[in-house]
């Protein structure tokens, strides 16, 4: 079983990646391997909502000039997701929302079923409210959101001070092993062991 974790900060090093490390180390603790991705510096383009990615069945963005198609790639062999991202101005970064609108709407097959969970750093306020932006686009692809001991919230403003946040630490380790825990159980039979779903009954209210 494997955990894909993407750094959604432009600081390869920062507190954010400090927190996921936190939760990989964890999860490989419990024997789960993990692979952190990083977005990186280089623009990442909004979804233009063209459609193309799945009138044409391409699993993937049709722009391939960023860092989305990389990860789409890599979640075929990833059984859960961790997003981890600084908040500013009380909202993700810009460019981890719009990676993830675009990986989820042109590839969502690919994470339907698959646990995953937000991870929000901050210097002191805006996290909660970024934490519920980055979560609701898990719930719409029914993947199970996993929990820990507070919200996935670590505090630090310069580079290392995330690590002095006790509680916070804590809190990605309690995450990582409830993440390590749910992927057992649903692995435990050697395949993955999902519920059936209905048919998607799509309404517009607007007749």
């Amino acid at each position: 079983m494997k955990v894909l974790l993407i750094n959604g900060s432009a600081r390869a090093k920062g507190n954010t990646f400090l927190a996921l490390s936190e939760a990989a180390r964890t999860l490989e603790q419990q024997g789960i391997e993990t692979e952190i991705v990083q977005i990186g510096t280089k623009a990442v383009r909004g979804c233009i909502a063209c459609g193309q990615c799945q009138m044409k069945q391409l699993g993937k963005c049709v722009f391939d000039d960023d860092v989305c198609n990389r990860i789409v790639e890599k979640l075929d062999s990833a059984d859960a997701l961790i997003v981890g991202s600084p908040v500013y101005y009380g909202q993700p970064n810009g460019s981890v929302l719009s990676l993830i609108q675009r990986m989820f709407f042109s590839a969502g097959a690919k994470v339907q079923n698959k646990p995953a969970a937000a991870v929000c750093v901050c210097r002191r306020g805006g996290a909660t409210a970024a934490f519920q932006t980055m979560n609701m686009p898990f719930e719409m692809m029914n993947m199970p959101v996993v929990t820990s001991q507070y919200w996935n919230i670590v505090y630090g403003r310069d580079a290392g001070e995330a690590a002095l946040d006790a509680e916070g630490m804590q809190t990605m380790r309690t995450l990582g092993n409830n993440m390590a825990w749910l992927l057992k159980k649903i692995h435990a039979s050697g395949n993955p062991d999902y519920p059936e779903r209905e048919p998607w009954m799509p309404m517009n209210f607007i007749r």
